[in-house]
């Protein structure tokens, strides 16, 4: 049975993908190391912050500069939360998406992104309180593929009152995802994981339990008739 719902933010729910590909190798710049687009998607797509700059040292053979990293990180998230002042697009159908789903399941995010991020944009979105549960880069060590995220987030939801009589089970929650590491985080957790085709081709999700092209594409019965 379909008891819990957990979204990834990036890409999920809102289209920030192209602008985080941009600060990134902004970022790389600052070093003298460029990242092409198809780079970003192929090596970066899911990464937190901190795993996006180790990944950047490793892969042009240089040790991890903790205190470097700390400060790129820094620059990135004020350059990020200037831009996104005044919010961010949602992605399409997700607004209709998660206020049709957020009556009968419990919705949390997981997310490589910073709560302050998370819940801003949510808000310009008017979606803030359709989630209980959040967790974000502040929450875990470790990035996707790494499930500690989805882990977090599953632990807060089966904490929640609803589930007090009969625990919530990992193999009871759907996670949404548009990235492959993603979708590798959230099976590593226990989950069943939808992909959507928002930032790579059907191609490279085959991993996902089911996959769609977008929002409107969904079907929640058909989903959730396979849990029971």
């Amino acid at each position: 049975m379909l008891r819990a719902i957990i979204f990834d933010f990036d890409g999920i729910i809102v289209d920030s993908e192209p602008l985080i590909l941009k600060l990134t190798q902004q970022m790389a710049a600052q070093e003298g190391w460029t990242v092409s687009d198809e780079e970003y998607y192929r090596d970066y797509l899911a990464l937190d912050d901190r795993g996006i700059i180790e990944h950047l040292y490793t892969s042009h053979g240089r040790a991890v500069d903790s205190a470097r990293r700390n400060e790129l990180i820094a620059w990135k998230a004020h350059r990020y939360q200037e831009i996104i002042r005044d919010g961010l697009p949602a992605m399409p159908g997700v607004v209709e998406f998660v206020t049709e789903v957020a009556s009968p399941y419990p919705l949390a995010i997981a997310s490589g992104s910073l709560r302050v991020e998370i819940e801003h944009l949510l808000g310009k979105l008017g979606l803030r309180e359709r989630f209980t549960v959040l967790a974000t880069a502040d929450d875990c060590q470790r990035s996707k593929p790494d499930p500690e995220v989805y882990l977090t987030a599953f632990s807060r939801l089966r904490a929640l009152p609803n589930f007090r009589d009969v625990p919530l089970q990992p193999g009871e929650c759907l996670a949404i995802e548009d990235a492959p590491l993603g979708v590798v985080a959230a099976q590593a957790a226990g989950f069943k994981c939808l992909a959507l085709t928002h930032s790579r081709p059907a191609g490279e999700l085959q991993h996902a339990d089911w996959i769609a092209p977008e929002f409107a594409e969904v079907r929640m019965d058909d989903i959730g008739a396979t849990f029971a």
